[in-house]
């Protein structure tokens, strides 16, 4: 199989225009979270941002400590236009591997980067994110609740899900009920949190 974490195979996706997966504004469920968070400082982790939708919308709504990492170059160079009022300034955006990444976040935001990796990284993510977490921390997002031939994306479960989650001390899984059209009924939203302290 394809390495799906190859820089190159996302390069060439976003320099073709092979985004299917890209809906042009923020997912519904996300946008509707961050309304709801109210730290405007906490430090926030955005992997494998893709088009950056949600990005831009916590800069426009005031937060002021982003980063986002991402391996397609074409994609952070064209971010770094994007946003580049905010760029070295409440945002940071990096060009690397996810799994190579050192940080300590409040809060890490999932938007379609988990099913774009091939599934035998899966307990490698958990890690990662649990590592990037500080305690306390949380990691919030959507994740598909269903399969998908071939891949990416890649779907999964509610109870692989259960079972992959468990090392966050606090785990809340549920469907979605305000995802766009074309995806309702395949959507669940997670809000796990690490041990605090």
């Amino acid at each position: 199989m394809e390495n799906r974490l190859d820089a190159k195979y996302w390069d060439d996706r976003y320099r073709e225009q092979q985004t299917g997966w890209d809906i042009g504004s923020p997912s519904t469920p996300l946008k509707e979270y961050i309304d709801h968070l109210t730290d405007v400082n906490q430090a926030i982790l955005v992997p494998g941002c893709g088009n950056g939708y949600e990005v831009e919308y916590l800069l426009q709504k005031g937060f002021t400590n982003v980063t986002v990492i991402d391996l397609a170059p074409t994609l952070t160079c064209k971010l770094t236009e994007k946003l580049a009022r905010w760029n070295g300034k409440e945002l940071t955006i990096l060009t690397g591997n996810f799994f190579d990444h050192s940080g300590s976040y409040d809060l890490i935001l999932e938007q379609t980067f988990f099913c774009a990796l091939d599934p035998s990284l899966r307990i490698d993510y958990v890690e990662t994110m649990f590592r990037l977490l500080k305690p306390g921390g949380r990691l919030a997002g959507v994740l598909f609740n269903r399969e998908f031939p071939g891949g990416p994306p890649f779907g999964g479960s509610l109870q692989e899900y259960e079972t992959l989650f468990s090392p966050f001390a606090k785990k809340s899984i549920e469907p979605c009920n305000n995802s766009i059209p074309s995806r309702m009924g395949t959507e669940l939203f997670i809000r796990l949190e690490k041990q605090a302290g």
